[in-house]
């Protein structure tokens, strides 16, 4: 089965019960597990999920990133050439566009053949990914 990529996006609600978008990502983060279906993320996620998690949500939610992302997901982790070419497309979007960590996770969505991410960012279905929830 054909893993589904895991942003920032609705990482962060997962982990807020407050969030507006909470029950939405859980269900269908629960539909996912249900099929089966592989959560693949990359590094540059964690990192920026991890830091936005422990600044606005404490070190709980930092912890439980962690520890999930541990047990529950692959992990693709971002080396020299990666980088190099997500900055490069990055610094040719503008402002609006989508920045570095979102460029990294469409290179590596498309390296792993992935269609679908769990995202609530529009920066993902403009690049001809469908998002969940």
């Amino acid at each position: 089965m054909n893993p589904v990529y895991l942003d920032t996006s609705a990482l962060l609600p997962l982990l807020d019960r407050s969030d507006r978008d909470h029950h939405a990502v859980r269900r269908a983060l629960e539909s996912l597990a249900e099929e089966g279906a592989p959560l693949l993320t990359a590094s540059y996620v964690l990192v920026e999920a991890g830091a936005l998690a422990r600044s606005r949500l404490g070190i709980g939610a930092f912890r439980a990133l962690g520890e999930v992302a541990e047990q529950a997901m692959r992990i693709a982790w971002v080396d020299e050439s990666l980088h190099a070419e997500a900055w490069r497309r990055a610094a040719g979007e503008g402002r609006a566009g989508p920045g570095l960590v979102d460029w990294v996770s469409f290179l590596v969505m498309r390296q792993a053949g992935v269609e679908r991410a769990l995202a609530l960012d529009a920066h993902f279905t403009r690049q001809g990914f469908r998002t969940l929830p």
